[in-house]
């Protein structure tokens, strides 16, 4: 497969869409073992003690039925895209947030309407230091001090740096570091590089008894960590940003599409849709198509661009639902809404 080469990030230019004309703010084998995440989370238990009224109370939220299924994984998206992204990730004991780019209120009330409490909430993974994925980390842990903020040093300077927050954030922060495996409760994640624009971005491989899970967002290129850790994994969750002919036709301006296209910009639906028909055997069960553009790309073409090439290898895809033919499918392909919360899906070993 022709692939992209990397070449190193330019990490003091600012993100591809944080302030992006006519945006608002709100769119535009070692082992560290950090336990349940509550270790050092007394130096900020003094901290903010005005409650936000909008939000649940801890009280409330404790008494939601927790995950019961031990040999299963829950995941959900609450939204993916410049517009902001986060993700859960839990068993029947625990749970983590992937990013924290999604307004805290609906993280929580999406939690609740599917049975989680904020209490199994031990940390929050960043990905990099863009504002549509670190917007709302510090809402949530100055109202839930149990959790962490796991990112490496320099991702925290450069959030510190590029964004009006509250020095507190550090408080909050777990030091971790690429390529070194760290543990909170059942989860044991592996932060790998990945090509971006941002400071010092990282993938994420996450272990959970049987369960193998790979998340890349926001990359311009698979370089090989990412390829080392997409080949172990059951389930994907990669970016399938633009459609070419979309972005060179499109409205944005030409240094922007540029940026976009570059090896540390972001991944185009051919280059994503290759990859899985490359590395695809019989333990790879779910791919989650993530950050989507909302301006060249659309869920329809990144599914359609996704499944050809699996479908004229023979393959039967489904769409992740429990109907018959996903149930009898190889592999289950699904677009993850942009500015929506997905559904709460199962994730059964193989």
């Amino acid at each position: 497969m022709a692939r992209k080469t990397k070449q190193r990030p330019l990490q003091d230019l600012p993100g591809l869409f944080d302030s992006f004309a006519g945006s608002s703010p709100a769119q535009s084998e070692m082992s560290i073992n950090f336990g349940s995440a509550n270790t050092n989370a007394n130096t900020a238990t003094n901290q903010s003690k005005e409650p936000n009224k909008s939000v649940t109370t801890k009280n409330e939220l404790t008494k939601l039925t927790p995950i019961t299924h031990n040999q299963n994984l829950r995941f959900i998206s609450f939204g993916s895209g410049s517009s902001g992204n986060c993700a859960f990730l839990g068993d029947d004991k625990s749970g983590i947030l992937i990013d924290a780019g999604v307004d805290n209120n609906k993280v929580v009330k999406e939690l609740e309407k599917n049975g989680i409490s904020m209490d199994f909430i031990k940390g929050i993974c960043i990905t990099h230091d863009h504002g549509d994925h670190i917007r709302f980390a510090y809402s949530i842990v100055r109202r839930y001090r149990h959790i962490g903020i796991y990112c490496t040093p320099k991702a925290l300077n450069g959030i510190m740096r590029r964004h009006n927050i509250s020095r507190r954030f550090k408080d909050y922060h777990r030091p971790i570091y690429k390529e070194i495996p760290f543990e909170i409760d059942n989860f044991k994640i592996t932060a790998f590089e990945v090509s971006h624009d941002g400071t010092d971005n990282v993938g994420f491989f996450i272990e959970n008894g049987n369960h193998r899970f790979a998340i890349a967002t926001d990359l311009g290129c698979i370089t090989p960590r990412v390829d080392h850790y997409m080949r172990q994994a059951q389930y994907i969750m990669l970016e399938s940003n633009y459609d070419h002919e979309m972005l060179v036709t499109g409205k944005y301006p030409e240094y922007l599409k540029a940026r976009i296209k570059a090896d540390n910009g972001h991944l185009d639906n051919t280059v994503a849709a290759r990859y899985i028909s490359e590395i695809y055997s019989n333990k790879l069960s779910h791919v989650f198509l993530c950050h989507l553009s909302n301006d060249n790309n659309t869920p329809n073409i990144a599914l359609a661009t996704m499944t050809k090439p699996l479908f004229e290898k023979g393959y039967k895809i489904g769409d992740g639902t429990e109907g018959v033919l996903s149930i009898d499918a190889d592999i289950q392909i699904m677009a993850l809404p942009r500015f929506d919360s997905s559904q709460l899906y199962v994730l059964r070993a193989k």
